[in-house]
């Protein structure tokens, strides 16, 4: 198959984290973190772009040793060890007002989401097996209306509507001088694709929803992180 474009070779490759670089049980492909590192050596830099919070990118970030920035909470929190502070676009403390707004709507609804919500900066994120259309019908009709409903595998985000990846990584890029002409991103969920429309060039991973794989310029044979291998070997194939 062909991953790429003929003659051309990406100069920044931008992951998605959950459903990507892991299975669906939140697991680390380990060769996915080979084939990155593989990229880095070669002067490719690696951006996370991920719906989770800045405590956990930043952890995978720093175990991995990768060089670029990162893109946390779906472009609402972006940082890099240069910037001296993060950036963040949002306040999150109006998303968990409407979730705790949306407790009183729907039965049995929990407010307090996931667990990673104890670190978010920019939104909030419901169980993902809330009553997505519940949720969205009570937010349309609510003082929170302008608020962006996304559901991935792993999380219903509530976020101000200016946030996506694909604006989080147009901040990025223009903060460090790139252009997405020269990026290529790799993702599996709803949440990917502002990401896909920004980039030059994107793989949906075996296994994504099926809206990321209409998106995506490359559809994976492989699942989630067994991507990678193949993938990068073909990145560093093109000279």
């Amino acid at each position: 198959m062909e991953w790429l474009p003929k003659g051309w070779r990406p100069k920044v490759v931008a992951v998605d984290i959950d459903g990507t670089l892991t299975d669906g049980h939140k697991q680390l492909d380990t060769g996915a973190i080979q084939a990155l590192r593989k990229l880095e050596d070669a002067g490719i830099p690696v951006v996370l772009s991920t719906g989770n919070v800045r405590a956990i990118t930043y952890g995978l970030w720093r175990f991995l040793k990768l060089s670029g920035p990162i893109c946390c909470e779906n472009g609402g929190v972006l940082w890099h060890k240069s910037w001296g502070g993060p950036i963040v676009r949002a306040d999150g403390s109006e998303a968990k007002r409407a979730a705790q707004w949306l407790a009183l709507q729907i039965e049995g609804l929990d407010p307090n989401g996931i667990q990673t919500n104890d670190w978010r900066e920019s939104e909030w994120c419901l169980f993902p097996d809330e009553d997505l259309a519940a949720v969205e019908h009570h937010i349309s009709q609510s003082e929170w209306s302008h608020l962006s409903v996304v559901r991935t595998g792993f999380a219903i985000h509530l976020m101000e509507p200016h946030l996506s990846k694909g604006t989080g990584l147009e901040v990025m890029f223009d903060k460090m001088g790139w252009s997405a002409d020269d990026v290529l991103c790799v993702g599996d969920a709803p949440n990917d694709l502002p990401m896909f429309e920004f980039a030059r060039w994107s793989v949906a991973v075996g296994g994504a929803f099926d809206s990321v794989k209409e998106a995506a310029d490359v559809v994976s044979p492989f699942p989630h992180g067994s991507t990678f291998a193949p993938l990068v070997e073909a990145i560093l194939a093109e000279e």
